[in-house]
């Protein structure tokens, strides 16, 4: 197991930057993802970690060793590409054999750790097939056995299960993180997916624009974004926008239209919030923090009915989107008896004042 630092890192294409001053440490056996939309600089980040890009500034480090411009055939990373890059010519065994054969490795360890790697992701049997004769899950597996046959220090994945479909998605990404808690490498995960990334990592780094936006486990960034990008790019959000009107100790009474006014706890805030009244606050209420009032609720704070615009009942949960306040609230309701609305039906709603998180 290696520890990956990665040491204010830069790297510029011409004049268009891709990544800007990443200062990160990835510790041994972690399993780390790079999460953040199209173009945000995460496969940059990841490729200057294989050594297929060079970084303009900062330090590379593995262990105690920098490797900021070893070349990628000196850093014992195993790679697994988004569109698998296998050789159609060769059988599964010649493409998993690949990297030992170019390590010059006797043919008979070759063999045991060709059949051992095919074992590891349930392909043993399938030695001989041809790459065109497989399902894109199988292909998907031998990229992963052909990564770890050569036994790497660190696992890079980009975008591995990108081409696969729903079902065969979730199955392969429990067999991933299966492989790698098994086999405890460092590993670096690169998608775009956020229940992916929420489902199989320690830790999260959420891009965008080429800079690092947060650091933290799962947990933490869906419960305490650092800001409005993250809020509303790691699962849903709504996200409200209002004058404070009125502080009380921990309480904040938030006027987000003429006749509602929210009220939540100072507590509940990223960072560098600064609160003032007569000052504008973002809040994050997330859809499953939504609840349907009931009688208990009738007469308390945060209160209000809605109009519901869309029903969506997937048999676990019921999806709302409503109008409530002359804005869009998503909710979120478990399917336990709750009577599904329709268009235009009225929903009365509550939102816990604890569920509510303020943004800087």
């Amino acid at each position: 197991m290696v520890e990956v630092a990665l040491e204010h890192v830069t790297k510029q294409f011409g004049k268009v930057s891709g990544v800007q001053n990443v200062d990160i440490r990835i510790q041994p056996g972690e399993f780390f993802t790079f999460l953040g939309p199209s173009g945000c600089g995460k496969t940059t980040t990841l490729r200057m970690i294989a050594g297929f890009y060079y970084p303009t500034s900062g330090r590379i480090v593995f262990g105690n060793q920098d490797v900021t411009t070893l070349p990628p055939h000196k850093r014992n990373t195993g790679m697994v590409f988004q569109n698998y890059a296998l050789f159609p010519h060769l059988t599964v065994f010649e493409n998993v054999a690949f990297g030992l054969q170019v390590r010059r490795r006797p043919k008979d360890e070759r063999i045991q750790r060709v059949e051992r790697a095919l074992h590891q992701v349930h392909l043993q049997g399938y030695g001989n097939r041809r790459i065109d004769q497989l399902s894109g899950g199988q292909q998907q597996r031998v990229a992963l056995a052909r990564a770890l046959v050569i036994e790497p220090n660190i696992l890079l994945l980009d975008e591995p299960l990108s081409n696969l479909d729903a079902k065969l998605r979730e199955e392969t990404r429990l067999e991933i993180k299966r492989l790698q808690v098994e086999s405890g490498i460092t590993t670096i995960y690169v998608t775009h997916d956020q229940a992916e990334a929420m489902a199989m990592s320690d830790r999260i780094m959420v891009m965008q624009g080429g800079v690092v936006q947060q650091v933290g486990k799962p947990e933490e960034i869906y419960n305490r974004p650092l800001n409005r990008f993250v809020a509303s790019f790691i699962g849903e959000s709504n996200l409200w926008e209002g004058i404070v009107e009125r502080i009380e100790g921990d309480r904040i009474y938030v006027r987000v239209s003429p006749d509602l006014v929210l009220c939540g706890s100072m507590k509940n805030s990223s960072p560098h919030s600064r609160f003032a009244v007569g000052a504008q606050t973002t809040m994050s209420i997330r859809p499953e923090a939504v609840r349907e009032a009931s009688s208990e609720f009738a007469q308390s704070e945060n209160t209000f009915v809605a109009k519901v615009v869309i029903a969506e009942f997937t048999g676990v949960n019921v999806n709302y989107l409503t109008e409530a306040a002359n804005r869009p609230l998503k909710a979120m309701f478990v399917n336990q008896g709750h009577q599904v609305r329709q268009r235009d039906d009225r929903l009365a709603i509550h939102i816990p004042g604890d569920s509510i998180y303020f943004l800087e």
